[in-house]
C-alpha cells in the first residue's frame, strides 16, 4: 500500500528543520498522492487528509511530545480512523463460512486460516463446498493433510448444502471448522442463492468475505453485494504482499462498515496473520510491529528452536546462529521479519549482503556449521584461512561462502548486543509509537 511512499512522509518530518504550514500541506498531499496510488476511495482520502490537516494546524501539542512527534501522531492516527477496527476472532469453538469471487484466494485461505487456528492450540477442520471449482476439492484436501488439518468433502457431490449438513455430523468432535464455498467470475443470482443455503445450514459464527488485494475500486461494490446477501462480519484481505495495492480492499471495509479480520501476505501457509489496525499503520509508516513480529515467532517458532535468551544476550556462538537459521527459515525471508521492527531512533542499517540473505545461502550456511569442528563453533575467532579451506572443502562450498558466513555472525552479534542495551527507540506508548527523536 505505497508503503515506501507513507514511510517517506515520515521521514520528511522528521529531518525537517522546521514544522510549519508549508510542511504540513506538503505531507497532506504526500499522503494523498500515496493512498490514491493505493486505490483507497477517494472520499475517503479526501476526509483523512483534510482530518489530518486540519489537526496538524490547530492543535496544541501534548507536554510529552515534541512538534514533530506531534504531527505524526495525528497522521497515525487519522489512518487508523481510516481503516477502522479489526474483527478478533476468539479462541472457542465456532464455524466460519468463507464467501468471495472465485481467484480471490478462498480455498489457500480455508487452509491458512485453520493452520492458524491449530497453531494457537485449537482442533481445526475445512469443508470442501466448492462444488463448481472441479480442483478445489483436491486443493484443499492435499493442504489440510500437508498440515494435519481435518478435512470433510465428497469428491462426487454437487449438492454444497449436503456436503456442510453432513460434515457438521462428522466433525462435530472439532472446535474450529471452516467452510470453503463456491465462488464464480460475477455474483450471479445462483452463487448468491447457494451462499444463503449453506448459511441457513451451516449457522455460521463468523461470515468472512475473502477480497483479493489488488481488486481496487470494485471491492465496495462486491462487498456491499456480499453485505446484503447474507451478512458479512469481517474481511480477509488475501496476496496483500507490498506489490498489490490494497486500498480499494482496505476502504470497502470503511466504508460498509465491516471490520477486517486477517490478512494473507504471501503464498506461503505461515504468511498469514491477524489484522490488528495499530501495527499495521505502524508498518505502513516504517515503525514496525512488535506485535505481529512476536506472534509470529510463537506460531512457528518451538522453544526448542530457538532460545530468547541466548537470541538476545550478545555473546552468542555459531550454534545459537544455527537455531536462529532455522528459526528465521520458518519465518521467512529477513526482510519480512525486518519490517516488524522498529526502527526509529535506533540509527540500525543492515548492509544489502544481509538483507538480502537468500533461503538457498541460509541452506549453505548450516552445510557449513555442520563441517565445523565443536571448538570452531563455539569459538569462531580461532576461524583462520586455513581453517576456512578445510571447511570450504568438507561442506562443499567456497572459502567465500565461508567468510560470508563469518560475516553474517558478527553482524547479527552486533545486533544483539544492541538490542541488549536497548538501543532499539521506545515501545509503544498508549497505542501510539513513540519515535523518540
Amino acid at each position: 500500500m505505497a508503503l515506501e511512499s507513507l514511510r517517506e512522509v515520515v521521514r520528511k518530518i522528521t529531518t525537517s528543520s522546521s514544522v510549519d504550514k508549508y510542511l504540513v500541506e506538503e505531507i497532506v498531499k504526500d499522503i494523498q498522492r500515496a493512498l490514491l496510488r493505493a486505490d483507497v476511495n477517494v472520499r475517503l482520502v479526501k476526509k483523512i487528509s483534510d482530518s489530518i490537516k486540519k489537526r496538524a494546524l490547530s492543535e496544541d501539542v501534548l507536554p510529552t511530545f515534541n512538534v514533530r512527534e506531534h504531527i505524526i501522531k495525528i497522521v497515525y492516527e487519522e489512518l487508523m480512523g481510516g481503516i477502522g477496527e479489526g474483527l478478533d476472532i476468539p479462541l472457542k469453538k465456532s464455524k466460519i463460512m468463507l464467501v468471495g469471487l472465485q481467484g480471490s484466494g478462498k480455498t489457500t485461505t480455508t487452509a491458512k486460516m485453520a493452520k492458524y487456528f491449530k497453531d494457537k492450540g485449537l482442533k481445526t477442520a475445512v469443508v470442501a463446498a466448492d462444488t463448481w471449482r472441479p480442483a478445489a476439492y483436491d486443493q484443499l484436501k492435499q493442504l489440510a493433510d500437508s498440515y494435519a488439518i481435518g478435512f470433510y468433502g465428497k469428491r462426487d457431490e454437487k449438492n454444497a448444502v449436503k456436503i456442510v449438513k453432513n460434515a457438521l455430523k462428522e466433525l462435530k468432535d472439532y472446535d474450529m471448522i471452516i467452510v470453503d464455498t463456491a465462488g464464480r467470475h460475477a455474483l450471479e443470482e445462483d452463487l448468491i442463492e447457494e451462499m444463503i443455503q449453506i448459511s441457513k445450514a451451516l449457522m455460521p459464527d463468523y461470515k468472512l468475505l475473502v477480497l483479493d488485494a489488488a481488486i481496487g475500486q470494485l471491492a465496495s461494490g462486491q462487498a456491499k453485494r456480499f453485505h446484503e446477501a447474507i451478512g458479512i462480519d469481517g474481511i480477509v484481505i488475501t496476496k496483500f504482499d507490498g506489490t498489490a495495492k490494497g486500498g480499494g480492499a482496505l476502504s470497502a471495509a470503511r466504508e460498509i462498515g465491516i471490520p477486517i479480520a486477517f490478512i494473507g501476505s504471501g503464498e506461503k501457509v505461515e504468511d498469514f496473520e491477524r489484522f490488528d489496525p495499530a501495527g499495521f499503520v505502524s508498518r505502513l509508516l516504517g515503525m514496525g510491529d512488535i506485535r505481529a513480529l512476536l506472534e509470529k515467532v510463537e506460531r512457528v517458532v518451538s522453544e526448542e528452536d530457538l532460545d530468547p535468551e541466548a537470541f538476545l544476550k550478545g555473546t552468542f556462538t555459531l550454534k545459537d546462529v544455527y537455531k536462529q537459521i532455522e528459526a528465521m527459515r520458518k519465518m521467512g525471508p529477513l526482510t519480512k521479519i525486518i519490517d516488524m521492527l522498529p526502527f526509529g531512533g535506533m540509527g540500525l542499517k543492515l548492509d544489502d549482503d544481509v538483507m538480502e540473505t537468500t533461503q538457498e545461502k541460509m541452506q549453505k550456511f548450516k552445510y557449513i556449521m555442520d563441517s565445523m569442528t565443536e571448538e570452531e563453533i563455539t569459538n569462531p575467532s580461532i576461524i583462520d584461512s586455513s581453517r576456512i579451506r578445510r571447511i570450504a572443502i568438507g561442506s562443499g562450498t567456497s572459502p567465500q561462502e565461508v567468510k560470508e558466513l563469518l560475516k553474517y555472525y558478527k553482524t547479527m552479534k552486533n545486533l544483539m548486543k544492541r538490542m541488549k542495551k536497548g538501543k532499539m527507540g521506545k515501545l509503544p506508548i498508549k497505542g501510539f509509537p513513540k519515535l523518540g527523536f
